[in-house]
């Protein structure tokens, strides 16, 4: 304070200095520094000692690959207004991998029978790789929708120009793929995520603490314990009427529907994904093709998206198949059509149509699985939980499983 005065002296406020505006090609890396994407090739510690220890043939340890896919993940960028946006660099294999694949298949019968039997290998390596990690990946949602552009490509460039396909069938085809596109669109959309502000905070502060406390812990004492901490909300022996009897506040009711990860109480047949990392209403699965859950909000439009995928794919196949060979049906087009190799046009097209008979026949095999399902009135997650625990029975060479949980009831 001032002599004489009172008041005490206001101390001024350092003013922050203002960061400058990013420019397009300019962003902030994951060290918080400002970094330009002409640099992207310079000062990689990692890369460099990568590259040292692979010219004098040593092994390289595996912090140090997951460091460098860090770095090359961050500094893989596209100019955009006020900075450089980030890419995800697991769409750009598919984009890349995939026309060059089907070019060399279409070389020769023999390249076509080793690529097209290495895709499905490779997709399935990559599914299991990511899965184990449990890491969300847009590998596969790439891979699907550049499927689905670059085969309707070939058709207009290879097939369209015979002649033998009328403007009529074009729509249609064109027509169902717009389809596809809407209805992946709404089954991306909110599966029915829980809201933790909206769930049942009915339990006790003391109640919430052992509860969370022991949904953390990997004890044996709980059935239906995950590895991730969280409890399951219903076990195969438990009964569904019985529990509904139970009201909201009950401690046992608690201990099977409380999730740790999440803090909330679940409802009936929810589940926390491990992957998303958030619970979902009437989890079906993590479905890898839309890179999300499929839940109560979004699972018949995932229904929906694979029947028109299926029927729009085996009328393609039927239009391509009709072009290239003709005077032929379409089943022994597809294993033996003479003269299909003899220029590059209609090769490229054979081999396009057996990646989409591939394609299509995985697609097929999971329509049937949800179909099933839910004609017992269960979800796959329920089915996989009921074979870990040997709790359920299987029916029809083990194509159904019968878990004797919900499907005596309504969906």
């Amino acid at each position: 304070t001032q002599k004489g005065s009172m008041k005490p002296v206001k101390k001024k406020k350092t003013e922050e200095p203002e960061l400058e505006p990013l420019c397009c090609c300019e962003y902030i890396d994951r060290n918080g520094e400002k970094n330009h994407v002409a640099a992207c090739l310079c000062d990689c510690q990692d890369l460099d000692e990568g590259c040292d220890r692979w010219i004098t043939c040593k092994s390289l340890q595996p912090e140090t690959c997951e460091r460098i896919m860090d770095t090359i993940s961050d500094r893989l960028r596209i100019p955009w207004l006020r900075g450089a946006k980030k890419v995800n660099i697991s769409i750009i294999p598919p984009l890349v991998l995939l026309p060059v694949f089907l070019h060399v298949a279409s070389w020769h019968f023999l390249l076509g029978v080793v690529v097209l039997t290495s895709l499905p290998v490779l997709a399935l390596w990559y599914y299991y790789l990511t899965h184990r990690r449990k890491e969300q990946t847009l590998f596969f949602l790439s891979l699907g929708l550049f499927s689905l552009g670059y085969m309707y490509y070939v058709f207009l460039q290879e097939v369209v120009p015979r002649g033998r396909v009328g403007p009529v069938q074009l729509a249609v085809l064109t027509c169902g793929l717009f389809l596809i596109l809407l209805a992946l669109y709404r089954a991306k959309k909110n599966p029915g995520y829980l809201n933790p502000a909206s769930s049942d905070r009915s339990l006790s502060s003391s109640q919430l603490e052992l509860l969370n406390r022991k949904g953390q812990e990997k004890t044996k004492g709980f059935p239906g314990t995950d590895t991730s901490g969280s409890l399951n909300n219903r076990t195969a022996k438990d009964d569904p009427k019985g529990s509904s009897r139970m009201p909201a506040g009950s401690p046992t009711k608690a201990k099977e529907d409380w999730c740790a990860k999440c803090q909330l109480v679940r409802p009936a047949r929810a589940w926390h994904c491990r992957i998303c990392g958030i619970c979902v209403r009437r989890m079906d699965h993590h479905c890898v093709w839309i890179n999300g859950c499929v839940g109560e909000s979004n699972h018949q439009a995932f229904i929906l998206a694979l029947f028109i995928f299926l029927l729009t794919s085996v009328y393609g196949i039927t239009l391509t198949l009709d072009t290239i060979c003709r005077d032929r049906s379409v089943f022994t087009a597809l294993f033996y059509c003479p003269g299909v190799y003899a220029n590059y046009s209609s090769a490229l097209s054979f081999t396009c149509v057996w990646y989409s008979v591939i394609i299509t026949a995985g697609m097929a095999y999971i329509f049937l699985i949800q179909l099933i399902n839910i004609s017992y009135n269960v979800t796959e997650r329920e089915v996989q939980q009921a074979l870990r625990q040997k709790t359920g029975r299987r029916l029809l060479c083990g194509l159904i499983v019968d878990t004797g949980q919900y499907n005596r009831a309504h969906l």
